[in-house]
């Protein structure tokens, strides 16, 4: 046996190939990775039809994985695809408004990861409970807020979510609970809200949604550990964008399959570029957690176009030829346009039309928002709305002149 010497360039290639495939994220990030025989589409918009997702969409970890196979309606589809390009317009008409220095202060776009948003809320009820980092916008439209109210909060207006108080990293909706700007922080607040389901004996389920830049927080861990003594109906999901702020996962985390770091909680990798393969992981969540009265972990593979903050453009650690390649071959919105003219779903035409539609209804959004005006500046302004109306106490804690009577 001839022992080869580890040079220094030797143990730097060495290091380097254990790193790409300790990283390699093995799920498929194709954004057409489902098929449909045309012939089997209906006539009727609202008659379901088989569709077949592709072999290397979900990965398991001590629990079965989703059937490849889910029905879809063209009205179902047709709805997903609208949603995703509104949430994509919106954050465009965001990036504008940042870049006019009519939105200040933090602001994090999800363009890119649409298919997450979309998929998530096609598969689950708004008596179901969602929250969220501070990469939040996409999510707040889902959970039914116009976006008026979510452009008004980035811009500081009185028409915000949260009367322009709050800003884009708390944004709130029935049901959605933000919007969280601490990194990790509504890990736990997230079992808090599945412990309350429990209590409640509702059968619904809340999920709570994070980065892979906030996986390796203690309170994550905590939070896994306490859901699954208590048996609460919570599914952990992990956004793995692959960069947390300017880091990739391979240089920030010692494992990077995420799915798995529940360790005694079943988990699944779920490709977050193809909506479907979404809509049928997280109904499969919500079954699973719902039914045995477990929790859950979930990572959807999935990818920012932009910077970590509109402040960071996003390729002092990444090439740009990276980014241009998952835009031109796996962008999730073009990938489902793509099936739906392929499957007959609709045609050329009537995709364009309702991209014209959204174009001019987020434009007169955002009208309406920058009329808006901002919040007075006064003591009143700033010490109401805190409480819930009707709850308020007579006087703010250690004054004794600032009345409630009016709020």
């Amino acid at each position: 046996m001839v022992r080869v010497p580890l040079t220094a360039g030797r143990i730097s290639k060495v290091l380097l190939n254990r790193q790409f495939s300790h990283g390699l994220r093995t799920v498929t990030t194709a954004a057409t990775a489902s098929n449909a025989d045309p012939s089997s589409v209906p006539e009727e918009r609202n008659k379901p039809f088989p569709v077949k997702l592709h072999d290397g969409v979900f990965e398991g970890y001590k629990i079965d994985i989703p059937s490849m196979s889910i029905d879809v309606t063209r009205d179902e589809l047709m709805s997903m695809y609208e949603t995703m390009v509104t949430v994509r317009r919106l954050e465009l008409a965001c990036d504008g408004l940042y870049k006019a220095k009519k939105i200040r202060g933090f602001c994090h776009l999800s363009v890119g990861q649409e298919a997450v948003a979309g998929g998530m809320e096609s598969a689950i009820t708004h008596d179901d409970s969602i929250i969220t980092s501070y990469r939040c916008h996409g999510f707040a439209y889902t959970r039914g807020l116009p976006p008026r109210a979510i452009i008004g909060e980035l811009m500081g207006r009185q028409c915000g979510a949260s009367k322009g108080k709050g800003g884009s990293m708390h944004i709130f909706a029935p049901n959605f609970y933000g919007g969280n700007g601490i990194v990790g922080a509504q890990i736990p607040l997230g079992a808090g809200i599945g412990f309350a389901q429990k209590y409640l004996n509702k059968p619904n389920v809340t999920f709570t949604l994070y980065g892979d830049g906030a996986a390796n927080q203690g309170q994550a861990f905590e939070a896994f550990n306490m859901a699954k003594l208590w048996g609460l109906p919570v599914v952990f999901a992990c956004e793995n964008n692959k960069y947390g702020m300017g880091t990739s996962a391979e240089r920030s985390s010692a494992m990077t399959e995420f799915y798995k770091r529940g360790q005694y909680i079943p988990g699944l990798r779920v490709n977050g570029m193809d909506a479907l393969a979404v809509k049928q992981a997280c109904k499969f969540a919500k079954d699973y957690t719902v039914k045995n009265s477990q929790p859950l972990l979930m990572e959807f593979v999935t990818y920012r176009y932009g910077g970590h903050s509109m402040s960071d453009p996003g390729t002092t650690y990444r090439s740009r030829d990276e980014v241009q390649q998952m835009r031109a071959a796996k962008d999730p919105i073009e990938g489902l346009k793509r099936q739906l003219m392929e499957w007959g779903v609709a045609n050329a035409n009537e995709l364009k039309n309702l991209e014209k539609r959204v174009r001019s209804f987020i434009d007169a959004e955002v009208k309406i928002a920058e009329e808006s005006p901002f919040p007075e500046a006064n003591y009143e302004t700033l010490f109401s709305d805190i409480y819930v109306k009707g709850t308020e106490p007579k006087n703010a804690r250690g004054r004794s002149t600032l009345e409630w009577n009016n709020y």
